[in-house]
């Protein structure tokens, strides 16, 4: 009996050592993040772990012994914990492009411990195309600030699947298939998420081997570091999409060629009904297990965006059963994530009984779906909110990574709130909250409302939250300022979609809708008026040139409809004035971005290019890049979609494709022919093909006049030009 007891305290001694050997790693993981984020609070902050609460991260704030410290039950909490005192006590604010870190001399001090905890299991990060229109060039500099920012915004699902080429490797060595027939199927570095969702085949490539192995090691560092916030990262799932080169190894299997996507050649699916499918999901887990582990969520978005062969009910639900149980076979604990845009893109095929059978072919639990669009097109209230499996409300609010002014603050939070206050009846299993943008950091007033909800059992009254955001990112009161973000909220801030104007638009024949930003006109006016005291504020100067260039971009709309005019009336001199407002406007635009290091093309470039080990692959890279933000593909048919505004775009692409077709139009009235679209577009064509493949410089750092100065100007010179166009 005494040795039994002897045995149970030595037992007990060593459970408890271990625990405070995770606390204090806890800990050090939480002190990192503080070092790097707000070096100047380093000894000023005491972190401690404690219990979550029922399964749900918490965490605690207290002033102790001249200290504040900052309670939770992980990496995550702690972080999140910090960010909050940052911002509802010190009034800062950290954000993916800027920040405002203007600390009080005296820390605010919280005499009764403040004790917040999250209604969200889960809070769900990043859309598969972010890892293209935004994360394509990152390296472990950029991911390490991301993974912080993402603990302070209380992020604990991260889709994680950087570095995957390294699994298909190897998943291919067991099949015997080369490199070369892998890069067969791999496509470039821009463009991964579209092979990964099986969306292309090939396009962009190759995919070079140091690419790929660079990028499994990147992927480790990014995986120990969210392991050690406490996050579960969520890992690649099989989806059925194969080499179509597999059939040279292996002729018995039956591969289904899918409708082709946007255009491209088609890929190539396993028929879920043949027993391979489970067969290479097995081995395509176990794989990536050796090379990252597992935290058992996989992400597997079959069909996102092309219609499945057959909308039987008994395809879609042995479809869906096999997916999982390729899962399951080789980890018992799996759990498929599903994002459900198909449910939205594809909403003709994907009706009730199609949408049954997928979701149903699960087992409960064993699924978490994810809504993605709830800030303008919800799909839970037409899903039977998802036919009880788990899932999370999130907001995409940004499409290819573009510029844009916008974000329908309202009715997301009027939607979550729906969603929130009937849960188990309505909105069923109501699971997590989450941020789905293709692109990041344009509008954080929706960033950061977004991670203000992350911890709030109610959502707040929009405009006394908004009242709040403003006073964190300026970091003091200031009445210009709120009354320029009330003008925002009620404009700006009320639309959903993307703003694109005119100059990043395929120049045409057809007429640009008005877009007149006279609504927000006053905002701009007004916020510059703050410049006495923020005018060397961050979050102050990103704000003014985001609002400086939606607002008078807006102008193009009007020019390119008086090219148009001009041209139907055969009217030269009106058509080269009209042109002349619009290449003047678009070297404005060009200038002023030049002002700010986030809007600055070739920061993006040199990031492309420093993945290459020589010119060659450096001239690739930034090929790849450049073609994502123009033609994205080899024809038109995604022409813009990932448009950028940013200095360096405007007068080396934009300002030569408008004058290239007023010389055209020019042309066409001065040989009184008829307007030829299609020659048009071949020469448009050729230009942009070349201009994928130039090897120009650009800027990486600022240069020029203040933001502020400059806006100031463009005021000055284009305000009158509001004056005299329609309204909106």
């Amino acid at each position: 009996m005494k040795s039994i007891k002897h045995s149970i305290y030595l037992i007990s001694l060593l459970l408890i050592g271990n625990i405070s050997v995770q606390a204090a790693d806890v800990v050090k993981t939480a002190e990192g993040l503080l070092s790097r984020r707000v070096p100047a609070l380093a000894g000023k902050i005491r972190f401690e772990v404690i219990p979550a609460e029922n399964g749900q991260d918490v965490f605690e704030l207290q002033t102790r012994g001249g200290k504040t410290v900052i309670r939770g039950n992980n990496g995550v909490a702690m972080a999140s914990g910090l960010n909050w005192y940052l911002k509802h006590y010190c009034h800062c604010q950290i954000t993916h492009r800027s920040e405002q870190l203007n600390l009080p001399l005296q820390l605010p001090k919280i005499k009764e411990t403040v004790r917040i905890v999250t209604p969200h299991k889960y809070r769900y990060y990043l859309n598969y195309c972010c890892f293209s229109y935004t994360l394509a060039w990152w390296d472990w500099n950029d991911w390490e600030r991301m993974i912080d920012l993402m603990a302070m915004y209380g992020v604990n699902v991260p889709l994680s699947v950087t570095g995957q080429e390294g699994v298909w490797l190897n998943v291919g060595k067991r099949y015997g298939l080369t490199e070369e027939q892998m890069q067969d199927f791999f496509v470039g570095p821009a463009y991964l998420p579209f092979g990964w969702m099986g969306c292309i085949d090939r396009w962009a490539g190759p995919l070079r081997k140091t690419w790929i192995d660079e990028h499994v090691e990147l992927e480790k560092k990014i995986l120990d570091r969210e392991r050690a916030f406490g996050m579960t990262p969520i890992l690649q799932g099989f989806t059925g999409h194969v080499p179509r080169k597999l059939t040279e190894v292996r002729s018995d299997v039956k591969l289904v060629e899918l409708t082709p996507w946007a255009e491209f050649e088609p890929t190539f699916f396993v028929d879920p009904n043949d027993p391979f499918f489970i067969e290479f999901g097995k081995i395509f887990v176990e794989e990536q297990t050796k090379l990252f582990g597992t935290d058992h969520l996989y992400a597997s978005d079959t069909f996102i965006e092309m219609p499945p062969p057959s909308d039987e009910p008994a395809f879609l639900q042995n479809m869906g059963a096999s997916i999982y149980k390729a899962m399951q076979s080789a980890d018992a604990d799996a759990t498929w994530v599903l994002q459900c845009w198909m449910f939205f893109h594809g909403a003709k095929f994907w009706k009730a009984p199609q949408q049954e059978a997928l979701l149903r072919s699960v087992p409960q639990d064993k699924l978490l779906a994810i809504d993605l669009m709830c800030e303008q097109n919800p799909v839970w209230h037409q899903s039977n909110a998802f036919y009880g499996q788990p899932w999370i409300w999130s907001i995409i609010q940004n499409f290819g990574g573009t510029v844009s002014l916008h974000g329908a603050i309202d009715f997301m939070a009027n939607d979550l709130k729906q969603a929130m206050q009937s849960r188990g009846k309505e909105s069923g299993k109501l699971s997590g909250i989450g941020y789905i943008m293709e692109g990041l950091g344009w509008n954080p007033l929706i960033d950061e409302f977004q991670s203000d909800l992350v911890w709030r059992s109610e959502v707040p009254n929009t405009s006394e939250w908004i009242e709040q955001f403003v006073l964190r990112r300026y970091g003091q009161e200031n009445a210009d300022a709120q009354e320029a973000w009330k003008i925002l909220h009620e404009t700006a801030y009320k639309r959903a979609g993307r703003t694109d104007n005119a100059t990043v638009k395929r120049p045409s024949l057809a007429v640009s809708p008005p877009n007149i930003e006279r609504q927000i006109l006053p905002a701009l006016k007004t916020l510059l008026n703050a410049e006495q005291p923020f005018g060397k504020t961050q979050t102050y100067l990103f704000d003014v040139a985001n609002i400086s260039r939606e607002v008078f971009g807006s102008l193009a709309n009007a020019y390119h409809q008086q090219m148009i005019s001009a041209y139907h009336h055969k009217d030269r001199e009106a058509l080269k004035a009209a042109a002349g407002k619009m290449n003047t406007l678009i070297l404005d635009l060009d200038r002023l971005l030049a002002c700010h290091p986030q809007f600055l093309l070739g920061t993006e470039l040199e990031s492309a290019k420093r993945w290459g080990k020589t010119p060659e692959e450096q001239q690739h890279y930034e090929w790849n890049a450049r073609t994502m933000y123009t033609l994205w593909g080899p024809t038109f048919r995604l022409d813009d979609y990932s448009n950028r505004q940013w200095s360096g775009m405007f007068r080396s692409y934009y300002a030569k494709r408008w004058n290239l077709f007023y010389r055209e139009l020019d042309k066409s009235l001065t040989e009184n022919t008829i307007w030829d679209a299609k020659a048009f577009d071949r020469k448009l064509l050729s230009f942009q093909t070349a201009w994928g493949k130039d090897i120009e410089t650009f800027p990486t750092k600022p240069s020029g006049e203040s933001v502020t100065a400059i806006a100031k100007a463009l005021l000055a010179k284009y305000e009158r030009e509001f004056e005299d166009m329609p309204e909106k």
